[in-house]
């Protein structure tokens, strides 16, 4: 499967490296999109190649979406061509993980009324303002979605996301 990464500088490093190798190793083609080409960084200063512009970016020539957290997802909202391709990606059933403050591009989406997530608890009113349940957990999965609060959740994130992948 072909798996699409949306980021941007700031982002939390361990969510956004972490799922990139773990779906690597279960064999998936990742890619990452941002503003530009080159390298974003996160926020312990790990880099990470961008294979694509969010404008390059074709949701139908992807099979699933990861929206890590950190402080890129507040910017990567502010992006219409990437707000166009979260929307178009979920509401085809595509799967697609969040974690942390990634949920933030789905609230700017509006694909969450009616959902069940978690997500970082800071941005709980906002899911919740969204149209989506709050669930305090590790880990939930509603339909095509499956979302996390933090890095140490990680695990249980990735083990469900490779599950719906399968």
């Amino acid at each position: 499967m072909k798996v699409l990464f949306l980021s941007a500088d700031g982002f939390e490093d361990l969510e956004l490296i972490y799922p990139l190798h773990r779906l690597k190793e279960e064999g998936h083609e990742v890619y990452v999109a941002s503003f530009r080409k080159g390298q974003i960084t996160g926020k312990h200063d790990y880099s990470v190649k961008v294979d694509l512009t969010f404008e390059e970016v074709d949701p139908s020539n992807f099979d699933a979406l990861v929206l890590p957290g950190g402080k890129a997802p507040e910017v990567v909202r502010l992006n219409e061509k990437a707000v166009s391709v979260v929307k178009k990606m979920f509401e085809k059933g595509k799967p697609v993980a969040s974690i942390c403050h990634g949920p933030q591009i789905l609230i700017s989406a509006g694909v969450l009324s009616g959902r069940k997530g978690t997500s970082v608890v800071t941005i709980r009113d906002d899911l919740v303002n969204a149209g989506a349940e709050y669930l305090d957990e590790e880990v939930v999965v509603d339909g095509n979605w499956v979302s996390s609060r933090h890095p140490g959740d990680l695990y249980a994130w990735m083990r469900e996301f490779a599950r719906l992948l399968k």
